[in-house]
């Protein structure tokens, strides 16, 4: 009869690992893309539909913040701002239905 041993601190590590990694900087893009919502008066979802150009003003306004505060290049600035974009642009739709 054979034994297994079971390591919880493995299992704990390779759970935690698992898990998908907030990009350094998305919260505080969602709350600058928040702010320019509020500010512009320009809403991400209206009339049934996702405004693309408000999105997408919305994310380079934050992209520029995003990188004087972290650096790194546009690219990537403007894939974490535009991920809070369409998260906030997502989270508006929801909130519109109910």
């Amino acid at each position: 009869m054979s034994r297994r041993t079971v390591s919880w601190t493995t299992i704990d590590r390779a759970g935690r690992d698992s898990r998908p990694a907030i990009a350094p900087g998305l919260l505080s893009a969602k709350a600058r893309i928040d702010l320019t919502v509020r500010t512009t008066r320009r809403p991400l979802f209206a009339a049934g539909q996702f405004d693309r150009g408000a999105i997408m003003s919305a994310a380079a306004s934050a992209a520029r913040a995003h990188q004087e505060r972290f650096g790194g290049t546009w690219g990537e600035a403007m894939s974490v701002c535009l991920t809070a974009a369409w998260r906030a642009a997502k989270m508006a739709r929801h909130m519109a239905a109910h």
